[in-house]
């Protein structure tokens, strides 16, 4: 998913994708250290993931904040 898609969804939909998110990289970084991992590059795509939507979710935050000062 990149960013374009990322930034089309609501606030709700992004919480749950990254709660999601952070249950995956909890379930990989268990497997990695019991070396049952097969994609070592998967935790480091998963946090990527975690950052955009963080990074989504804070400039939808703040455009709120903005439109509720403006006014």
């Amino acid at each position: 998913m990149n960013i374009k898609q990322i930034r089309q969804l609501d606030l709700t939909e992004l919480k749950h994708r990254e709660e999601f998110l952070l249950a995956e990289l909890f379930n990989l970084r268990v497997q990695l250290a019991v070396n049952q991992l097969k994609n070592v590059k998967r935790p480091w795509a998963v946090k990527k993931q975690i950052a955009r939507i963080k990074t989504v979710i804070r400039e939808k935050n703040l455009s709120v904040v903005k439109t509720l000062s403006e006014r």
